[in-house]
């Protein structure tokens, strides 16, 4: 059935979208320019092993913790609103981070940071849920965001690099503020701002409770990553767990809760959910171990190594728009499933890696990990943002963005964890007697501490194939996952219809 022309999107409302994606390409950006800038401040600051910590994670914690109660604020006051203040807070806090002159303001200005990107992402979601109504429109719509955000993940180390041949780290902090000036500037005049108008007021034990659930559980994975499984992680994840339980009792008390947690019984939006965590958590550690492989194992330099990953961005790129596309004659269960399938050749190829020398062989698997993760990213998201009505799109993006920040960080404890086990054991294995203290002890705890303690060339090349033999098994391991997720797409989204078709019945699936 032909959609009304009024539920067609103008080009005007095509133009928002390129408003959109800008806050979108920065968010992206901003995740992986840090990574550049880290060993140059780390030079400058001299933060503390725990401040190094806390720079690079109190932005994402804050993100995580924050994106329901964001969701919930943008559709109670305003996504349009909530996007020009978080903007606008995003560029001034960047300005402070790049002038920091000590690590603990660094921790603070990040913070702020994260605070101000928990605003981005609902906002630009939801936006586009007015802005498209037409599902076929929708989808590409999304396809595109979810493009924006892997462009600017795959130019941060390109971009990076350069900035940083030339001035000092904190300029690349500041490449976010021109990209704010512009969403600041044109948001108003391109953009429609829509809200729920009986959301009434934010319940604030809600949002004490909803961090008290998320935080810890984003803390655990990365504790756990940091140090394995003990009291600490025990404590959190199970304070996390109850502040949960409290959080959902509370929501179906409320006249207007926080967050709708009657969306869950949408089965659609909850297969969507599983698929994006579970995904990501395969994408998240071999994504972590990749660029470590490039870099210490092949020893490229950041600005080489962002090159090499160049084409795996691009096949992420054909991914997101392709898919939505396929997606309007085929379910999108099936193309889900597919190109999940193609990931796990993908992590198949990676588990086939030996040693150094095979960086064509890691792109390639990298880059078919990275189709995948292209199409569940559009796709995935398409499917929970169409799947709530439009006066909760801002609380259905939220959820959407936690669980896949959630995945990222559980990926990368558990199988980051997992490589690190393989590689200790490897080299345990090779370690001569009688090395001096400290380079054993460097030797044992990981790859880039090895390199920089200098061990010699033999013990470094036994460093690298033990690194090497942790990326083969956590791969291998990423690849069952992915298989048995493919299963799931296949069988739980079955029942999705391809995308622009009548799709009223969705709800009433059980």
């Amino acid at each position: 059935m032909n959609a009304a022309p009024a539920t067609r999107a103008r080009p005007r409302d095509w133009a928002g979208l390129a408003v959109l994606a800008l806050p979108t390409m920065l968010l992206g950006l901003d995740v992986t320019v840090l990574y550049q800038a880290l060993p140059v401040l780390s030079v400058e600051l001299r933060p503390t092993t725990t401040e190094t910590l806390w720079i690079m994670d109190v932005y994402g914690f804050l993100i995580a913790g924050l994106l329901i109660t964001m969701g919930s604020l943008g559709d109670r006051y305003g996504h349009r609103r909530l996007l020009v203040i978080g903007s606008l807070a995003f560029g001034v806090t960047s300005v402070l981070a790049a002038f920091a002159p000590s690590a603990g303001l660094l921790i603070a200005a990040r913070a702020a940071l994260g605070v101000a990107g928990a605003t981005l992402m609902p906002a630009t979601l939801a936006l586009i849920r007015v802005l498209f109504p037409d599902g076929r429109q929708r989808a590409v719509a999304i396809g595109v965001w979810a493009t924006m955000f892997a462009l600017g993940m795959a130019a941060g180390p390109v971009v990076g690099g350069m900035v940083l041949a030339h001035f000092w780290w904190g300029a690349a902090f500041l490449l976010a503020v021109p990209i704010t000036v512009l969403v600041v500037a044109l948001a108003p005049l391109m953009l429609p701002d829509h809200r729920d108008d009986h959301g009434g007021p934010l319940d604030l034990p809600s949002v004490v409770l909803s961090l008290a659930a998320i935080l810890p559980v984003v803390y655990t994975v990365k504790h756990v990553a940091d140090t394995g499984v003990d009291g600490v992680a025990v404590v959190a994840l199970v304070a996390g767990a109850v502040a949960a339980v409290l959080f959902v009792r509370r929501q179906r008390r409320l006249p207007r809760p926080l967050l709708d947690v009657t969306l869950f019984a949408n089965r659609t939006l909850g297969a969507a959910l599983t698929v994006l965590l579970l995904g990501l958590v395969s994408v998240g550690g071999v994504m972590f171990l990749v660029t470590q492989y490039l870099q210490l194992v092949d020893d490229l330099t950041p600005l080489v190594a962002g090159a090499w990953l160049g084409p795996p961005a691009l096949l992420m790129f054909v991914a997101a728009i392709a898919a939505p596309l396929l997606a309007r004659r085929v379910r999108p269960g099936w193309v889900v499933a597919g190109t999940l399938a193609a990931s796990a050749v993908g992590q198949f190829l990676l588990s086939q890696v030996e040693g150094p020398g095979e960086a064509p062989l890691v792109v390639t698997g990298f880059g078919l990990v990275y189709l995948g993760l292209g199409a569940i990213a559009a796709l995935g998201t398409d499917l929970v943002v169409s799947a709530a009505p439009p006066e909760k799109a801002g609380s259905a993006a939220a959820l959407s963005e936690t669980v896949q920040e959630l995945g990222v960080a559980a990926g990368v404890a558990l199988l980051g964890s997992l490589a690190t086990a393989v590689y200790r054991d490897r080299i345990s294995a090779e370690l001569p007697g009688h090395l001096p203290a400290p380079v054993e002890a460097a030797l044992r705890e990981n790859l880039a501490d090895a390199s920089s303690a200098s061990p010699g060339p033999e013990l470094l090349a036994q460093a690298k194939l033990a690194f090497t033999s942790g990326l083969s098994v956590t791969a291998a391991v990423a690849c069952v996952l992915t298989i048995g997720l493919a299963a799931l797409a296949a069988t739980v989204l079955r029942h999705s219809a391809p995308t622009g078709a009548e799709q009223e019945a969705a709800p009433a699936q059980r």
